[in-house]
C-alpha cells in the first residue's frame, strides 16, 4: 500500500473571503473540523481574495458577494479567468441578491444563503467539487422567475432548442434540476441511483455545450424542453 493510499485523498483545500472577521472565523474554524477539509488562506476583501487564490491556487473559494475594495462577483471574474478548474462558491445574506444572475454567467459553481446550517456548508463544498453547482433553493426559484420573465439569463451560443439531441431521461433529469432538486432528490424521484443522475447530466451538458446545472435548468425553462415528449 502505498503512503497515498494509508492517508487517504487529499482534503478540499480551502479558500475563505469575507470582510466580517468574527463570520469568517467562525467558518473557517468548522470547515477545519471537517476531515476532508481544510483553510489554506483567508482574506477581508476581493482583491486579497483573488490575489490569495492566484498564491494559493485552491480547490474552492468561498467568496461573500459584498466586500470592500473588490466585491465578491469581480473577484470570481478574476479567479475564474486565470484559474478556470478552481471552484468557486458565493456567499449572499438575501435571496433577493441582485448578482445573482451576473455570478452564474461567470460560471460560478455555487450560489448560497448564509443562513445555511454548518453541515449544508460542508455538503454544498462537496458538491462543488464534484461539479453539481450547488445553489440555495430560494435562489433557485429567483434564478428561474427572472428566465420566465424574460430577463436576459446566462446561455453562450447553443445548439438549436427544437433539436437538443437529448434522451427522454435526460429531458426528465434537466427538468428536475429546472426544480431545485438535488442529485439524490432526483434519484429518489425517478428512482434510479445519485451516480446515475450524474452520468444524465453529465451527458446532458456535454450535449449542450453548457459549463454547469444552472445554465442547464435556464435553457430549459427558457425553451420549455423539459415539458416536449415525442408522440
Amino acid at each position: 500500500m502505498t503512503a497515498a493510499e494509508e492517508t487517504g485523498p487529499e482534503p478540499i483545500r480551502v479558500l475563505l473571503a469575507d470582510d466580517l472577521i468574527l463570520f469568517r472565523r467562525a467558518i473557517a474554524q468548522l470547515i477545519g473540523g471537517e476531515h476532508d477539509m481544510e483553510v489554506v488562506g483567508q482574506a477581508s476583501n476581493g482583491l486579497l481574495a483573488a490575489e490569495a487564490a492566484l498564491r494559493l491556487r485552491p480547490d474552492v473559494v468561498v467568496l461573500d458577494v459584498e466586500m470592500p475594495v473588490m466585491n465578491g462577483i469581480e473577484a470570481a471574474r478574476r479567479i475564474l479567468a486565470e484559474l478556470p478548474d478552481t471552484h468557486v462558491i458565493m456567499l449572499t445574506v438575501s435571496e433577493d441578491d441582485e448578482h445573482l444572475l451576473e455570478a452564474v454567467r461567470l460560471g460560478v459553481h455555487g450560489y448560497l444563503l448564509k443562513d445555511l446550517d454548518p453541515d449544508e456548508l460542508f455538503d454544498m463544498i462537496r458538491a462543488a467539487m464534484r461539479n453539481e453547482n450547488p445553489v440555495s433553493p430560494a435562489l433557485v426559484g429567483r434564478l428561474l422567475a427572472a428566465v420566465r420573465s424574460g430577463t436576459p439569463a446566462p446561455r453562450p451560443t447553443r445548439p438549436d432548442p427544437d433539436e437538443p439531441a437529448l434522451s427522454l431521461r435526460e429531458l426528465d433529469v434537466l427538468r428536475l434540476v429546472a426544480d431545485g432538486l438535488s442529485n439524490k432528490e432526483i434519484g429518489v424521484r425517478l428512482s434510479i441511483t445519485e451516480g446515475t443522475v450524474k452520468n444524465h447530466v453529465h451527458n446532458a451538458l456535454a450535449k449542450l455545450n453548457m459549463d454547469n446545472r444552472i445554465q442547464a435548468a435556464t435553457y430549459v425553462v427558457r425553451n420549455g424542453i423539459g415539458l416536449k415528449r415525442p408522440r
